[in-house]
């Protein structure tokens, strides 16, 4: 072999640096939609199959890298993004392995592998992506160190276990410094860079509805959003989240407008009922948000539309909290202008022919005052004759004709817009409204749960007198899909009582987790010490207090180096100390002196010392080569005496 030829890994490091490479990309892929990383995963296992003797030849590899490269881009949309960036991360390393054979290109896989990780924190910071990325974190400084020495040429014979042990203390001597950094670094209360707007983000709430939209929406049970009550909490039929209010339609889709008629906000009567929560919101990456109908006022950072929409002002890229008020209202909008009517009658030319001739012969029946009966047959109509389901078929271009007299089974996107539709053709001003409805209450932590599956969309139909007021064609249907949660799920089937309560405790620790670290931001630095009594705390305090931290954090290593570096036998580390003790008069014990010899050569220079010496001397031989009993009582007595021996500086004789 060439003097300069690169070493070659032997097998076991070799699966070392397999093993910690997968660890690496776990975390990452559980944050790729599932048929992206499951066609990474597949790669990654046929690549390290196929090179598991020698290397893949360069085209094979070359074809598997362009075809993951092509599922990225197709599943992303071709959007350039956090999410595209971290796929395509994953996919290059689940190539890599592919020419890893040699010392080189394992260190510079594992430097790649370091990345996945790190990477995931862009797309999720939860307790079970930190405690992956440990894990993959100590795996991969474990395989380094096995490289480091199998170029030394001394491969130490300890298993993984102890292996991962010592470099878990290794970690152990910077966690301090780094939880100091972490809570007490001056934060700038806005960050300073953007993070680019997800390509694959998770489906939320939009500003346009069409059929068929949401029903990956429907399907997605992860939180969107946790709510702590402050007093009386509404009832669940009460807990309607509003969110975007949709008033043009186009046969098929419904948007926001560009401009709303009348901009100032509408005159809104509150009953004498008030809510007083806080919502936690998991990111989104837009600006969209909810409040219960209606919120009262907006709060810092947000702003509130006519419609009564929230808006944040910037992209909810972290957790974020907002405290509100809202109040259900008894009057909204009574008076509604002319230009605002005829914005909540229009409707597209040339659509839904058999709705429109349903509704004027309603109006005709019910005649110029009756709106409310008209709503009211609507509604008994729709629970007579129709049925809730999430699988419809594909709507034509008459949506509306299709569902209410064909298909007659739907879900929230078809009633509410259908039924929209049927008031407008009657002459009754009405818009479409979505956001979520309902919620769980989680009894380990008194707060309630709104998942993305709560999604819905209702109606808002203005009456005379009592101006905007909502009505829910869906819940005349299906009232349990919308109020169902798992408290009545469990009470239905005794056999989900296990899976509720953990539920309950996963989801209860994933929103501490985001209380104490994810959320911690400027704000909260600030309060610190507010459970001893600090309401605030300046940059200079902090500054002083993190000064403080790292000292001891600093202090901390120094201990904890030269404690790993000790002796770990009690006995061993008694009799070395003993043997410094006699630095001080040139007879220090050298490493490799026998006991005897040594004591020898102290009687020579200080005879009164020679015989309590002498008999510690015979002690610890015995212990050590003939009945040693390693914490014993042999050895606590030995340890003990040992400890008590201190030559004095000077001999009986000079004393005197």
């Amino acid at each position: 072999m060439s003097r300069h030829a690169p070493l070659p890994l032997d097998d076991r490091t070799r699966r070392w640096a397999l093993w910690s490479t997968g660890a690496c990309l776990l975390p990452l892929l559980l944050q790729l939609p599932a048929q992206l990383a499951g066609g990474i995963a597949v790669s990654a296992i046929a690549i390290v199959a196929l090179s598991w003797r020698r290397p893949m030849p360069s085209v094979p590899r070359l074809l598997i890298a362009l075809a993951l490269v092509a599922l990225v881009l197709v599943l992303s949309r071709f959007s350039v993004g956090r999410d595209t960036g971290c796929a395509l991360l994953a996919a290059m390393l689940a190539v890599k392995p592919a020419e890893t054979f040699n010392l080189r290109d394992g260190r510079s896989l594992m430097g790649f592998a370091l990345f996945a990780p790190f990477a995931t924190f862009l797309l999720d910071q939860g307790p079970v992506s930190l405690a992956l990325a440990l894990i993959a974190v100590l795996l991969v400084l474990a395989t380094l160190q096995r490289m480091a020495e199998l170029e030394s040429g001394d491969i130490r014979p300890i298993g993984p276990s102890q292996r991962l042990k010592g470099i878990g203390r290794l970690l152990a001597v910077g966690l301090p410094i780094a939880l100091a950094a972490f809570w007490l670094f001056p934060r700038v209360a806005s960050p300073m860079w953007g993070i680019p707007e997800r390509a694959m983000a998770r489906t939320g709430l939009s500003d346009r509805m069409s059929p068929g939209d949401w029903i990956d929406l429907m399907t997605d049970d992860t939180p969107a959003l946790r709510v702590r009550f402050f007093g009386a909490t509404p009832p669940t039929s009460q807990m309607y989240w509003r969110g975007p209010v949709l008033w043009d339609f186009d046969g098929r889709t419904w948007t926001q407008p560009r401009w709303r008629p009348g901009e100032a906000r509408p005159q809104v009567e509150s009953g004498g009922v008030r809510w007083d929560y806080e919502m936690e919101v998991e990111p989104t990456d837009g600006r969209q948000l909810v409040a219960l109908d209606l919120p009262l006022g907006q709060p810092d950072g947000t702003h509130l539309d006519p419609d009564h929409v929230l808006q944040a002002f910037r992209p909810m890229v972290g957790i974020s909290r907002w405290r509100l008020q809202s109040a259900p209202p008894e009057r909204y909008e009574a008076d509604l202008s002319a230009a605002v009517r005829r914005h909540a009658l229009r409707l597209p030319e040339g659509f839904n022919p058999r709705t429109i001739a349903l509704a004027r012969q309603w109006r005709a029946e019910a005649g110029t005052g009756g709106d409310a009966v008209i709503v009211d047959r609507a509604l008994t109509w729709i629970q007579r004759e129709f049925a809730y389901t999430l699988e419809t078929p594909l709507l034509g271009r008459n949506t509306v004709d299709e569902f209410l007299f064909d298909q007659k089974a739907g879900f929230c996107e078809h009633f509410s817009s259908s039924f929209v539709v049927l008031m407008r053709a009657a002459g009754i001003p009405a818009r479409v409204v979505t956001g979520y409805a309902g919620g769980y209450r989680n009894p380990l932590g008194d707060y309630w749960l709104v998942r993305r599956s709560d999604a819905h969309a209702w109606a808002e139909v203005w009456l005379r007198g009592r101006g905007w007021v909502r009505v829910d064609p869906t819940a005349a249907v299906a009232p349990e899909r919308i109020y169902d949660t798992l408290d009545s799920r469990a009470a239905a089937e005794s056999g989900l009582q296990g899976v509720r309560s953990l539920y309950d405790v996963t989801d209860w620790m994933r929103r501490g987790w985001n209380e104490l670290v994810v959320s911690f931001d400027a704000e909260r630095q600030e309060r610190l010490l507010s459970p001893l009594g600090v309401d605030r705390v300046d940059w200079r305090t902090l500054t002083a207090l993190l000064v403080g931290a790292m000292t001891l954090g600093l202090l901390w290593m120094v201990w904890f180096s030269r404690r790993s570096d000790r002796e770990r036998d009690p006995v061993l580390r008694a009799w070395h100390r003993l043997g410094r003790r006699y630095r001080r008069f040139g007879l220090e014990r050298s490493p490799s002196e026998a006991a005897s010899t040594w004591v020898s050569r102290v009687a020579v220079a200080r005879p009164d010392l020679a015989a309590e010496l002498g008999v510690l001397s015979q002690r610890f031989s015995d212990w050590r080569y003939a009945d040693a009993q390693t914490g014993g009582r042999s050895a606590r007595a030995l340890v003990k005496a040992l400890r008590a021996h201190r030559p004095p500086a000077t001999s009986p004789g000079e004393r005197r």
